[in-house]
């Protein structure tokens, strides 16, 4: 898995193209210090403290969506409407450690300290007693730092979108060899979107010696059972919904091949980006007009394990598809609003829908997200094993019309 140590907060215009050919950390931070440099007024460049095609295909996008604007209508709107965070690498040590590239082996895996990143998260179902690594504390305090929606992170070795839960209870549906959320319906369309634009990920079949996987998509848990990542930690504890894109059946594909590699992702980076507009956002406020924090917004018929709430700003946002749904707003300690509305279909139009919510109370709420006391780190499906997270599996999605990245 390849996160990053630097990654280029985009609200998103670079010198000259950038070459396809493997970047290690010097060139790497030269290319978005110059990004940062020459387009100052649409990107920013700070620091947070091993599939080695996301990482170059990650650091293309950057180069793509910063020279696309101004002159391509549908990124310069995409840009202007949408906070993107490029985070290239998150292993900056596992990938130098690479002295002789290999397609199906990589000793770059690990940091530093020979602990896998992507198996170094808090975990909802089953004690992870692994010492954190710095770089995965660093994406920990981020998180909580901001407000992410719709985040995907990019390896190697397969050729597949994998969605949560990527580990599992019975309450999830383990004993029928998957493990569903609460959004299935929505993860499955987010995965479907990616595979579906991706000419040889569709097929889910080109990796010889692997699973095959229909239509390019598979549930994780189904896959194989993992503990300790970061796309359940991100779903659960940070409100924001993520996938793993397996980008390349080599894990180290020689660097003629990138620009192939570029060609097959770019119509499935930017619709992925689009799908952060789904479903519906506002805020919630007092009856005086004080936004509200850490009120629960949720649909009815999907509670989370750890609820969704709003954030210091009284913001919400939850990705659904369109429909009909009965929206449960929540302040702890006191009654449930419930409001019905309907999401239309919008096949071109960016934007969700807009619902602000106003009670009857009169002062601030003294409470924050991170201050949330029923959501600690620690296995919350055995606090409560009889609630069940799964929700019926949804074919539907498949005949919609309609890296690390993260988008709000």
């Amino acid at each position: 898995m390849d996160f990053a140590r630097l990654w280029l907060g985009l609200l998103l215009p670079v010198v000259a193209a950038l070459d396809f050919r493997y970047h290690h950390q010097e060139g790497m931070e030269a290319f978005l210090k110059s990004v940062a440099q020459n387009y100052s007024s649409i990107t920013h460049l700070h620091s947070i403290g091993k599939s080695t095609v996301g990482r170059e295909l990650l650091l293309h996008l950057i180069d793509y969506l910063v020279a696309s604007y101004g002159k391509d209508a549908e990124i310069t709107h995409l840009i202007n409407s949408t906070r993107i965070h490029i985070m290239p690498s998150m292993n900056p040590d596992g990938f130098e450690a690479v002295k002789k590239p290999d397609c199906y082996y990589s000793n770059g895996r690990e940091n530093y300290n020979n602990y896998d990143l992507n198996r170094n998260f808090p975990d909802a179902f089953e004690n992870n007693n692994v010492s954190k690594q710095p770089e995965t504390l660093a994406v920990m305090k981020w998180l909580r730092s901001e407000t992410f929606v719709l985040s995907a992170n990019l390896h190697g070795g397969a050729l597949v979108a994998s969605y949560p839960f990527d580990n599992g209870v019975q309450a999830t549906g383990t004993l029928l060899s998957r493990s569903l959320t609460p959004d299935d319906d929505v993860f499955q369309h987010l995965a479907y979107t990616y595979a579906s634009r991706n000419p040889n990920m569709t097929k889910g079949d080109q990796c010889k010696n692997k699973r095959n996987f229909p239509n390019g998509i598979t549930n994780g848990y189904s896959w194989y059972p993992l503990q300790g990542g970061m796309q359940d930690y991100n779903y659960i504890w940070a409100q924001c919904f993520e996938i793993t894109l397996e980008l390349s059946c080599c894990k180290y594909p020689r660097e003629e091949k990138l620009p192939l590699f570029w060609n097959d992702n770019r119509a499935s980076l930017i619709e992925y980006i689009r799908q952060v507009h789904l479903g519906v956002k506002g805020q919630v406020f007092d009856q005086s007009g004080n936004p509200l924090p850490n009120v629960i917004v949720e649909v009815q018929d999907r509670k989370h394990i750890c609820p969704y709430r709003t954030n210091k700003l009284g913001e919400y946002y939850l990705l659904l598809l369109p429909g009909s749904y009965v929206i449960n707003v929540t302040v702890p300690g006191h009654d449930t609003h419930l409001t019905k509305l309907t999401i239309p279909r919008k096949s071109q139009t960016l934007g969700a829908l807009k619902k602000d919510f106003h009670l009857p109370f009169g002062g601030r709420l003294d409470s924050t997200l991170e201050s949330d006391p029923s959501c600690p780190m620690v296995p919350l499906y055995k606090l409560r094993p009889n609630q069940s997270a799964a929700t019926k599996p949804t074919l539907c999605v498949f005949f919609l019309t309609l890296l690390h990245i993260f988008f709000k």
